[in-house]
């Protein structure tokens, strides 16, 4: 702390002090050059930097904001959920973040089971890729590698067909065709992935 800019010191030192006498069970390490409060896990962070310092809470959408004082990452200007703190003022009063260090613990206390669950947002159906009849044909002079191709799963199968159907030149649709014809015959799935 004694290296971050003259204005940082206070408030890095306001957030500690106050994390630190709201549970003695809290404790601080540093992970990626930076203070982490950990119980039971990460429970927030801070850090200095040359002209604002920053404070936040991992998980952050799970506690119960009445005042609405949290940022979260799409409404946000800094790392952490206060954006650019330059000054004490900045920060939300000591007992609005006394009560959310609260709520972290007992986030922490009830488990991983416990915490609020956002449903994945549905995936949208990939439209379906006709088999392009230049690679039907090169599939039907390779019986092993038609074989390969006829038993891979419906994803594997697009992956194929995605990459041969978006190569930018024939020259680069021909190397493709040959190759997976080649993995194919093999018995390969997806090594084109890595090429």
């Amino acid at each position: 702390m004694g290296q971050k800019a003259a204005f940082a010191q206070p408030i890095l030192k306001h957030l500690r002090q106050l994390m630190h006498s709201v549970s003695p069970q809290i404790t601080e390490t540093i992970k990626w050059g930076h203070p982490f409060f950990e119980y039971k896990g990460i429970l927030a962070n801070m850090g200095g930097f040359k002209e604002h310092c920053v404070f936040g809470f991992w998980g952050s959408r799970s506690l119960n904001d009445p005042n609405g004082v949290l940022k979260h990452s799409h409404e946000r200007d800094a790392a952490g959920n206060f954006g650019r703190i330059t000054k004490l003022s900045d920060l939300p009063s000591g007992d609005v973040l006394k009560d959310f260090i609260l709520q972290a613990i007992a986030i922490k206390d009830a488990g991983p089971e416990h915490k609020e669950k956002k449903p994945a947002p549905p995936k949208a159906p990939k439209a379906p890729i006709d088999m392009p009849d230049y690679f039907a044909e090169a599939l039907q002079t390779d019986q092993k590698a038609l074989a390969t191709f006829q038993n891979f799963s419906p994803s594997c199968k697009r992956e194929y067909l995605e990459w041969i159907v978006d190569a930018k030149t024939e020259a680069t649709r021909q190397k493709r065709i040959e190759q997976a014809l080649e993995w194919m015959a093999e018995g390969k799935s997806r090594n084109w992935k890595y090429k």
